[in-house]
């Protein structure tokens, strides 16, 4: 089996503003590289193989958390917005009326003008779980909050039509398991970045 931690990047101007970044390549805020230097991760998932998302502000979270080596993994982009990104929902749904109701009912299928829905993102991440699935050993994920939503819809069969069973919180790591044959099930959510180490779940320890 395989453990995978993952956490969304640090805060930027866009998400305090609450617009939807998708693809656009915003840097963290400088509230969001303060906000990253107060998470605290155990050194033992330091030390294990890292994959962050090709867009700055993952990798900018990576660097303030103190780790140099890291691979970038093009297939934990952020899910497209198209042509809503930079938008906030409010003033979508204001403009679109109904039909954003519409859309919005589809759950895992609402997919906006020329991006991604979140079905094609779970499928887009499925060759990255088969990959890392082989490798039978802990990583860490630095991603996006729609990545986190696909993959925890599809541990837990969420379509995204009602609010999930947990909240993905802000500010904390998330742990998933892979299953050799590329499965996702949910081992721990919303681990406290902010706090103690001291209970922090530790990486799996393969025997070869």
């Amino acid at each position: 089996m395989t453990d995978i931690l993952m956490f969304r990047h640090g805060p930027t101007v866009w998400n305090a503003e609450k617009r939807m970044q998708g693809w656009s390549d915003i840097s963290l805020s400088e509230q969001g590289i303060k906000t990253v230097r107060k998470w605290h991760l155990p050194n033992e998932w330091i030390e294990v193989p890292w994959y962050v998302s090709p867009l700055q502000r993952a990798q900018q979270t990576a660097e303030l958390l103190g780790q140099e080596k890291f691979e970038i993994e093009p297939l934990l982009i952020e899910m497209s917005w198209g042509i809503w990104e930079g938008e906030r929902l409010p003033e979508l749904r204001e403009r679109l009326g109904p039909e954003m109701e519409e859309m919005e009912a589809l759950g895992l299928d609402l997919c906006p003008p020329d991006g991604e829905s979140p079905r094609d993102v779970q499928k887009r991440l499925k060759p990255f779980l088969n990959r890392i699935a082989k490798s039978n050993q802990s990583i860490v994920a630095v991603a996006h909050k729609g990545i986190l939503r696909a993959l925890y819809a599809d541990a837990t069969n969420w379509d995204m039509r009602v609010k999930p069973n947990e909240k993905i919180r802000d500010n904390c790591a998330h742990l998933f398991q892979v299953s050799p044959t590329g499965e996702i099930s949910v081992k721990t959510m919303n681990i406290s970045l902010l706090q103690s180490t001291e209970f922090f779940p530790r990486p799996l320890q393969h025997t070869k």
